[in-house]
């Protein structure tokens, strides 16, 4: 939910306040003219900008400063202090700044500064293309549009979606959407007149039925060809499907598009009970969705703990304890066997009744037409270091790229909204020929009940947990350690911790991460 600032804290700033009153590396949030205003202290130089992030509102006095740029404590966006641009995802929208003066021992900010136009930087490794294609209408695909506009690239971006909405916010289909705590209207990620105004050809409902590596060109369902200079591969994940007699009722559901979760929202309004298939982070996050709407959750999983296998034992059983706290019934060791208009049969023999069943059992990358155009492929689409495939000119980005991701030394495949986002924009640049290497480090959260959990960095298998802090108290640390390296660590109410962490990734000091 977006952060409520309708009262100015702080001192005004048109006033001025003292110099002392802001040391070096100091942060300070006051107000000017009824808007929020962080004052940041770098050596000499002192910034004025906006402070709230543009993603969800979160406070970006509580953030990391970092060179001449500040990070979100919530989500882990970045902001030039100087101009206000966001940097890098989950923030696309930029901030706005002031000038700042100092007066003697005094800090006043003075006007708001207007918006710096960008400059054209296209084609710095050779001729510009002059149409760039994108398939796909989920996170990489729109922030790669995005961020083409953005760089001024002047030429022609058609973008296809088999979707019929809107590129849309997805982290928020199965968290406060779901749960009726966000408007309908903060879904999309623009609004409709955003793809016009922009010059992006945007075609939904729309599916691509093949690729002509040769020609340079698309195949879509309905015979049209579409040629591309560029191409740019951003399918995302599907669901994966139930195959148990019943599965293909309609009070069965996957979520993964706007659709799958106003099917869910106009169920939850009348269901009394239902069965969650599945405990993985989306499915979890249904569950505590429907909680939040008085409907009664049963969860059916195999494993032994949820989440074990991404965030270890010690946070599966917190978790469990959360939802367990919240009125969640666990079943796991078990599958659902049979689903019938009201009830379900477990494997194990047992029958729940549920007016609403909900599938969260993984999903699989799309990668079917990438193999199908002879495109390498293992567990996912091969892309190098600069998100290009083994096709010159055809790049790939989200949940459907395997890349060498260099802080791991593995190559690597990730199905999280911040990292598809992310290569998005790095293969936008790419293909405008800037040979920009994709070096950030994963980074995903996730929202039960109000409790967050943040994790950076990729460790799909590690011989070390080392826990920091208090986990029931919902005020801890994890490191995941192979061979004496941090790999990845996860945080519950310690954002500024997991700034670090990200931090000392990206600056190569796995073994010190703190």
């Amino acid at each position: 939910m977006a952060a409520n600032h309708s009262e100015p804290s702080g001192p005004d700033l048109a006033f001025g306040i003292a110099l002392a009153d802001l040391p070096d590396g100091g942060k300070l949030v006051g107000h000017r003219d009824g808007e929020p205003v962080l004052l940041v202290r770098r050596g000499s130089e002192i910034f004025a900008i906006a402070a709230s992030c543009s993603h969800y509102g979160g406070p970006l006095v509580d953030g990391l400063i970092t060179d001449d740029t500040v990070r979100c404590p919530w989500h882990h966006a970045c902001f030039d202090l100087r101009t206000g641009e966001a940097l890098r995802p989950p923030a696309l929208s930029p901030l706005p700044c002031w000038s700042v003066e100092q007066r003697g021992d005094k800090i006043v900010v003075g006007e708001k500064l207007k918006k710096q136009s960008p400059v054209s930087r296209e084609g710095d490794a050779g001729a510009a293309p002059e149409k760039i294609v994108i398939v796909g209408g989920g996170a990489a695909g729109f922030a790669a549009a995005e961020r083409l506009r953005r760089e001024q690239f002047q030429g022609a971006i058609v973008m296809i979606s088999d979707d019929e909405a809107l590129p849309v916010d997805r982290p928020n289909l199965s968290k406060d959407y779901l749960a009726g705590k966000a408007p309908e209207d903060w879904i999309p990620l623009r609004k409709e007149g955003f793809y016009a105004k922009n010059g992006i050809d945007l075609r939904l409902a729309t599916r691509v039925a093949g690729i002509d590596v040769r020609a340079s060109e698309i195949l879509l369902a309905d015979g049209a060809r579409v040629a591309f200079d560029r191409l740019l591969l951003a399918m995302g994940a599907e669901p994966v499907r139930l195959t148990i007699p019943g599965a293909d009722q309609p009070h069965v559901h996957t979520l993964r598009s706007l659709a799958d979760s106003r099917k869910i929202i106009a169920q939850a309004g009348t269901a009394r009970s239902a069965v969650v298939l599945g405990a993985s982070f989306i499915a979890l996050e249904v569950a505590a969705a429907l909680r939040g709407r008085g409907v009664k959750v049963h969860v059916v999983a195999p494993e032994e703990r949820p989440m074990e296998r991404i965030l270890g034992p010690q946070i599966g059983d917190f978790i469990r304890t959360l939802h367990e706290e919240n009125g969640v019934i666990f079943h796991l060791g078990d599958t659902a066997a049979n689903i019938g208009a009201t009830e379900i049969q477990l494997s194990s023999g047992g029958i729940l009744a549920a007016d609403m069943v909900v599938a969260g059992i993984g999903v699989r990358p799309r990668v079917g037409l990438a193999e199908a155009a002879g495109l390498a492929t293992d567990r996912g689409v091969l892309v190098d270091a600069y998100l290009e495939t083994s096709a010159p000119g055809i790049y790939a980005g989200g949940d459907i790229a395997r890349w060498p991701d260099p802080h791991s030394g593995e190559n690597i495949r990730v199905e999280h909204w911040v990292v598809a986002q992310r290569q998005g924009a790095a293969a936008a640049l790419n293909m405008l020929g800037r040979q920009k290497k994709f070096r950030d480090v994963p980074f995903f959260w996730s929202q039960h009940y109000n409790v967050p959990i943040n994790y950076v960095g990729h460790a799909e298998t590690w011989d070390e947990i080392e826990v920091e802090g208090d986990i029931p108290a919902k005020d801890c640390l994890l490191r995941f350690k192979r061979g004496g390296r941090v790999l990845a660590v996860a945080t519950i109410f310690r954002d500024t911790e997991s700034l670090e962490a990200e931090l000392a990734m990206e600056r190569g000091d796995r073994d010190e991460t703190t």
